[in-house]
């Protein structure tokens, strides 16, 4: 009774007080008294949004520094260097997703060992909040920033926006707020791990200062690395571990002739800080990188121009391991969505003459200067006669031709630690360094392809399980006469995580294309398998044979590769949406030896793109059918694609 009285009492208060007022100052002034009260209300919402979303972005590469004013979402603060002891059982230098996870790791369960972090932001071409001095790419994949741009330009119409009389730059701020938030959340969440397990995270930058003597946890004699750590406030310290993981990530590859400035002319790095909504962009590169990123831009709205040296654009596709069909596919969607391709070219000269050096980026746009690319025929030399616009004029340019590892500023020769000629950090099966400590490790992008953020955390944690003496042994077995065996990989115990089992086992790990439509592969294609002697065959299902995909996304196909004797499945290759979902159940139907009949007797969910792996199963045992559908498929998407077109 109690409790409902006070109940009653509550929800009545309000009411009981606004009739006072009311009755007390009559019905004019109690609406003027509750107009400014509205307006008082608003205003401050509104100074809170500004306050909150203007903030300094900024990115450091090549030891250049680009500042740019964006419009983002501010949160947390820059974590306070502590100063309580220097002796760790792991120092991880890089904070990046293969640092962070690795630091988890030897922090919990079975380990709980002493864990510093270090990591230099400003060094590595991380984005940074210069309010707050956040590092936004903490524990994320270097592609996260483009991953948020991409999805965020799936769910925003500029076309339409600006079609209601939104400027420009407004649109682009609200573009730039959505990835910024995704960004700073997941910094958030990451600093909030390493506090809650304990690992010390320092904001500095580290390089090896030689060896002290020292021993290991068993007794033996060893050297302990020793780390210098210059703060960014110029003070210095030494910090002492008794083995140190190296996961400094990679910085992307720069061409020499190209003058990149960050306000115009970009690398896939700092392409995140671009301040406007461009127009038109050119694009050079044929990998994953530079497709994800013309997608992008052309669903933003702007005219993208793709510049390839390859002359077929499906070969340079193939070339980083994309099946056949599946590089068509990602081609003709590239055309289809109305991106101008340049085959066997690339840039020559830059003309950025017009462009006022003292205008910053938008000012510029306004006046729309554009940067003029004069192309060539690939290796140099004149373009063939009819090739069409031998120019490009472009408002930005990008180039995405590749990464390298970041080892530059470390001091690596101080430790004894040896790199490729890529500055690739050289290491054994159990992915330690030369280092005369014997105690240094490396993971990630520093120790070369794939630049990968999956096999990068896997190395992470295979090195802190091998420097803790934790190896696993238990490799699971397979007959050597199969020639899909590998043995000792990972594609069977999670053992071998080092760069040269990787590259030399297909079975190690999936691989995700971030594209718009995504793809991703796992296992052989069909002429991988038979270069191994496999007598293999190929089914496929289109996107467009299943309900989901008719309705909702009708352009793509998944692949299987199998083994016609046994009807085993020994890869899997799709493009369309949710690929790089889809493969995983791919995968384990790979490595579990399924076949094709084991699908075929399988039960799916409804309206779901899993259908498609029974859809291909059965064609895989009725070839000639399977065509007849694929065809009849094929062509009604045609013409519905067709009638698209002529709408747009």
């Amino acid at each position: 009774q109690k409790a409902t009285l006070r109940k009653n009492l509550c929800d009545s208060l309000p009411f009981t007080i606004m009739m006072f007022v009311f009755t007390q100052v009559g019905v004019r002034r109690y609406v003027v008294l509750s107009l400014i009260l509205l307006v008082a209300v608003v205003t401050d919402a509104f100074r809170t949004t500004l306050e909150r979303r203007s903030v300094n972005l900024s990115i450091v590469h090549n030891d250049r520094y680009y500042p740019h004013r964006l419009h983002m979402s501010s949160a947390g603060s820059n974590p306070t260097v502590q100063d309580e002891k220097t002796d760790y059982d792991l120092a991880v230098i890089g904070a990046g997703v293969v640092g962070t996870q690795a630091a988890l790791a030897a922090r919990q369960a079975p380990y709980h060992k002493r864990v510093v972090l270090i990591d230099a932001p400003r060094a590595s071409g991380s984005l940074m909040n210069e309010a707050t001095g956040e590092d936004l790419s903490l524990g994320g994949p270097t592609g996260l920033f483009s991953k948020a741009l991409r999805d965020t330009s799936k769910r925003i119409k500029v076309s339409t926006l600006l079609g209601m009389g939104l400027r420009e730059d407004s649109v682009w701020n609200e573009i730039i707020n959505s990835c910024v938030d995704l960004a700073t959340f997941n910094a958030q969440d990451i600093l909030r791990q390493l506090d809650f397990a304990g690992v010390k995270y320092i904001q500095a930058m580290a390089s090896f200062e030689g060896n002290q003597e020292g021993g290991r946890d068993d007794g033996s004699e060893s050297t302990t690395p020793c780390l210098n750590i210059q703060h960014e406030d110029g003070s210095e310290q030494t910090i002492h571990a008794k083995n140190v993981l190296i996961a400094t990530g990679s910085k992307p590859f720069r061409p020499d002739g190209i003058p990149f400035d960050g306000r115009r002319i970009f690398d896939s790095d700092s392409i995140n800080t671009l301040s406007y909504l461009p127009k038109s962009i050119a694009i050079t590169g044929s990998g994953i990188i530079a497709v994800e990123f013309a997608k992008i831009f052309r669903n933003l709205g702007a005219d993208v121009t793709l510049i390839i040296r390859d002359s077929v654009p499906k070969n340079a596709l193939m070339k980083i391991g994309l099946d056949k069909d599946v590089a068509a596919t990602l081609v003709a969607d590239l055309v289809r969505s109305g991106i101008n391709i340049k085959r066997g070219a690339q840039v020559k000269s830059f003309d950025t003459l017009g462009v006022k050096k003292d205008k910053t980026p938008q000012e510029s746009l306004q006046n729309r200067t554009p940067i003029k690319l004069t192309l060539e025929a690939r290796g140099g030399g004149e373009l063939p006669a009819g090739y069409g616009d031998k120019e490009v004029l472009c408002d930005a340019y990008l180039a995405a031709v590749g990464r390298q590892p970041n080892t530059g500023k470390l001091n690596l020769e101080a430790a004894g630690i040896e790199v490729d000629e890529y500055g690739g950090i050289l290491v054994d099966s159990q992915l330690r360094t030369s280092a005369k400590s014997g105690n240094v490790y490396a993971a990630g992008d520093v120790v070369g392809r794939p630049f990968l953020a999956s096999t990068g955390s896997a190395q992470g944690k295979a090195a802190v399980s091998a420097m803790f003496q934790e190896v696993a042994t238990d490799v699971a077995e397979c007959d050597t006469d199969d020639a899909s065996c590998t043995t000792d990989g990972i594609g069977q115990a999670g053992v071998s995580f080092d760069p040269a089992s990787l590259a030399s086992n297909p079975f190690a790990f999936p691989i995700g294309v971030w594209s718009n439509p995504e793809a991703a592969y796992y296992g052989l294609t069909l002429e991988q398998a038979k270069a191994r002697g496999i007598d293999a065959g190929e089914a496929i299902a289109l996107y467009a044979e299943c309900l989901r995909g008719l309705v909702f996304s009708p352009n793509g196909l998944l692949k299987l590769v199998f083994e016609r004797s046994t009807g085993r499945i020994i890869g899997v290759h799709i493009c369309g949406d949710d690929a790089c979902e889809l493969i995983h159940f791919g995968m384990e139907l790979v490595k579990d030896g399924s076949t094709v009949m084991d699908l075929n007797t399988s039960l799916f969910s409804a309206v779901t793109y899993h259908e498609m792996y029974k859809i291909a199963a059965q064609a895989a045992l009725d070839e000639a059918g399977a065509r007849k559908r694929r065809a009849a498929a094929g062509a009604a998407l045609a013409k519905r694609n067709r009638k698209l077109l002529a709408k747009e």
